[in-house]
């Protein structure tokens, strides 16, 4: 997993972390976590750098028991390093940046849409992982992406809307919970996704807040759709963790890539809703992880 540490390294630093896992230990998991990251960023390696300083920081802020255990030290050169990489050529920083740019000249419900079109492609993902303890509320997705769709045309029941706010709650509660930073993980036709895959550029996070925004909408308290949801079907987190090296290059993100841009040409070409949920089936239709 670790190809830029000498075989024994490896082979100890892996022990290391399930080590902790088995104990529990979650300050010992951030700790370590830590150590990879630093030993990749000093080696060169950023992608890989900001993999492992980005679960270190979730760890170690989900607690504050965790937190004072990892300690200030630790805590400030992790913020310090990943603060340095988020200024990387990384791809995760440089698709931020080109959707934020192409979101300027969209009005909020093109953007809403772009967004809601990477949902529906991280709708089955979330049905499989839905099966590991703790994180049943990923298999709401597929659900509350017709619902939103539905919102967009006619008004949703009560039930309908507390539904979908009940979702945001749990998604918000699984970012900061055991069940995520150190849950399981299901079988691909590749290396197996881990639920902390999802850690990568906040996924949680951002389908937590497209959902928030689009309940503050139907109650008259807009809030603007930012575009964080839609590079999250990238998974860099994943293709980090398993392939490494410049992740540009594996197939799947390059074809996650042309889906982005795809949407965004079809967004802005003025979509019939029935044309976007015909978009939306084939997206529940897709296996991210193999396409």
């Amino acid at each position: 997993m670790f190809n830029f540490f000498k075989k024994k390294d490896a082979a100890t630093l892996e022990d290391r972390l399930e080590d902790c896992l088995k104990k529990n230990d979650h300050a010992g998991l951030a700790k370590t976590c830590y150590e990879i990251g630093k030993d990749a960023m000093e080696a060169g390696d950023q992608g890989k750098a900001m993999l492992w300083l980005s679960r270190a920081d979730t760890i170690y802020s989900a607690q504050d028991d965790v937190y004072e255990a990892v300690g200030e030290k630790i805590v400030d050169d992790c913020s310090d390093r990943i603060g340095q990489l988020e200024e990387a050529p990384l791809l995760s920083n440089q698709i931020v940046e080109q959707i934020e740019e192409k979101t300027q000249d969209m009005d909020d419900a093109q953007v809403r849409v772009w967004s809601l079109l990477t949902m529906a492609r991280l709708s089955p993902l979330g049905t499989r992982l839905s099966a590991l303890p703790g994180c049943g509320v990923l298999g709401a997705l597929d659900r509350c992406v017709d619902l939103v769709v539905k919102s967009f045309q006619e008004a949703i029941t009560q039930e309908e809307f507390d539904f979908i706010k009940a979702v945001c709650g749990d998604l918000y509660d699984l970012s900061d919970s055991e069940a995520f930073y150190a849950g399981g993980e299901v079988p691909t036709a590749g290396a197996p996704f881990q639920v902390f895959d999802l850690n990568g550029m906040t996924t949680l996070l951002g389908l937590e807040g497209f959902l928030d925004g689009q309940l503050r909408c139907l109650t008259g308290d807009p809030m603007q759709d930012d575009g964080g949801l839609i590079p999250c079907g990238l998974l860099p987190d994943h293709w980090q963790r398993t392939v490494g090296g410049d992740i540009r290059e594996v197939p799947q993100v390059k074809a996650e890539l042309e889906r982005i841009w795809s949407d965004y040409e079809f967004v802005r070409s003025g979509p019939t809703w029935g044309a976007v949920a015909q978009r939306i089936e084939g997206y529940k239709a897709l296996d991210i992880l193999s396409a």
